[in-house]
């Protein structure tokens, strides 16, 4: 290669660079007036979110905090959640995001995993870092001490021309080991991840954005930072409070309302009392597969706005198959996804070639808005990104249309009110009692949560669900802990020629 034109091209390149924070600060300059957070009836403009992250950049500084150092954050949503992802990222920290709905020993897990050299809590999470915290981890608790802090530092520099590569978030997904894994996030992902939106979703530059889902999850973090780093505003909530979303929906326009079982049946009902509410929203929902179709036809109507049939991960965003849209009012809609603009999509058999058109074969993606690996599990990380592709442990099947089918989870999983559970993961605890000799845990459908964990037990002594229940509170999230129980012989588990428990068949018979 010519020597001249390679010192260009990697000049070219470092100006090709971006970064979230690059981005933000650009609209707080454009607009240092403009909402950018409203939290209980407060707002926040760009120019003093700017000026708070800055701040508390600073602060973690002065703690120690050098790049790519590690802060964790354990709290409900609140506007210093978002002032901590700037402040990491104009400090070139990553900021480790924590599950407040975890138990003691899984968010012990958590904080382990990442080795972080500080953390932010807030009060009401305060008892439950305490029992979980690390030897010598220094946290700042958000109130009087953390706006004290702020107040007696200076904004700090922002660092210039980051490698857009850096990690900005982990955020945490179920393993199929039983424990959590860390994904790590980089600036280049969330801003695909942002441009993801607004090419599939028709999320527009100045749209508002919701923020009810726990910011622990992609469903708030990924679009707190779009909405920040085009001009939008977030409405932080405290949870799925319909009356408040809905008093979002008549004042703002919103790109993508995210919407998820469990909340809408109590939105719809809101939006019925409310009558003609002249709704201004690009489209809502997720997890169409899991929604009673009923409820998709009566929400886009009162909304006035598509429902997203969505497939993606906290690994991959909005992609791989987030680009079809159910038509308002529609009561008669095909499931198939789109594959989204903002990737690749193979289709691969054991043996790792691509599949047939018709056949089943697990999905593989590459594009911009992939996660960078997760975080100390070189392991798993050679096997799932074999080849150069992101093996996401899905089956689908191409149809001739060009859309994929779903068809099953290579890596059985539980999809319950927007929170992967693993079935291992409760399994764990359920054998290391004496007096359960086998356990499987296997989905069922329900109207409320789209699906919830039910568990197979082959026992000693005739346990109820309540001793499940019991046992399982203390080692799991509420959300895992199951909610039915099966109790059979040991003889009667369906197996494998390898003795592996057949989750299908148990599953299937729920549905007798």
């Amino acid at each position: 290669m010519n020597p001249m034109l390679s010192r260009a091209s990697a000049l070219i390149t470092q100006t090709s660079f971006a970064t979230v924070h690059d981005l933000f600060l650009e609209r707080a300059r454009a607009t240092p007036d403009a909402s950018a957070i409203e939290f209980e009836g407060k707002v926040q403009s760009y120019a003093v979110l700017a000026d708070r992250a800055r701040r508390l950049a600073a602060v973690l500084r002065a703690r120690g905090v050098k790049q790519g150092d590690r802060v964790a954050i354990l709290s409900e949503n609140r506007p210093e959640y978002i002032e901590a992802e700037l402040a990491c990222a104009m400090c070139g920290a990553i900021l480790a995001c924590q599950n407040w709905r975890l138990a003691a020993g899984e968010l012990g897990h958590c904080l382990v995993l990442v080795a972080p050299v500080f953390a932010l809590v807030s009060q009401r999470s305060q008892k439950a870092f305490d029992g979980a915290r690390p030897d010598g981890l220094v946290s700042l608790c958000f109130g009087a001490a953390y706006e004290d802090a702020l107040a007696k530092t200076e904004p700090g520099d922002v660092i210039r021309d980051a490698d857009p590569e850096s990690g900005l978030l982990i955020l945490y997904t179920s393993g199929t080991t039983g424990l959590p894994k860390g994904a790590l996030i980089s600036h280049r992902a969330q801003i695909a991840r942002m441009a993801a939106m607004q090419i599939d979703c028709g999320v527009r530059r100045d749209d508002s954005f919701v923020a009810w889902a726990p910011m622990y999850h992609m469903a708030s973090s990924d679009q707190m930072l779009a909405t920040l780093m085009s001009g939008g505003t977030v409405i932080v909530l405290d949870g799925p409070d319909v009356g408040a979303i809905v008093d979002a929906v008549q004042s703002r326009s919103l790109g993508w309302l995210v919407m998820m079982p469990g909340p809408i049946g109590a939105l719809i009902e809101e939006l019925r009392g409310r009558g003609s509410i002249g709704a201004n929203v690009a489209c809502v929902g997720a997890m169409a597969d899991l929604v009673p179709r009923k409820e998709i036809t009566e929400l886009t109507s009162l909304l006035q706005a598509p429902y997203v049939n969505s497939f993606g991960s906290t690994e991959t965003g909005l992609p791989p198959a987030t680009a079809a849209m159910i038509p308002v009012g529609a009561a008669e809609f095909s499931l198939d996804k789109a594959i989204s603009t903002m990737c690749q999509v193979r289709l691969l058999g054991e043996d790792g070639v691509e599949v047939a058109d018709g056949e089943p074969g697990e999905m593989a993606v590459r594009g911009p808005t992939l996660f960078s690996g997760y975080w100390a599990n070189e392991a798993t990380n050679i096997k799932d990104f074999s080849g150069g592709w992101f093996r996401m442990g899905d089956l689908f099947r191409r149809n001739p249309d060009g859309t994929i089918s779903f068809v099953d989870r290579a890596k059985y999983m539980i999809k319950s009110g927007g929170e992967n559970i693993y079935p291992a993961e409760i399994e764990r605890v359920l054998l290391a009692d004496p007096r359960i000799e086998e356990a499987a845990v296997v989905k069922r459908e329900d109207d409320k949560w789209g699906e919830v964990p039910v568990a197979f037990i082959a026992a000693s002594e005739p346990l109820e669900l309540d001793d499940i229940v019991a046992l399982c509170r203390g080692s799991l999230a509420g959300y895992k802990v199951p909610k039915d129980l099966r109790r059979i012989a040991l003889a009667d588990f369906p197996r494998s020629t390898s003795g592996k428990v057949q989750r299908h068949e148990l599953e299937a018979t729920l549905k007798e």
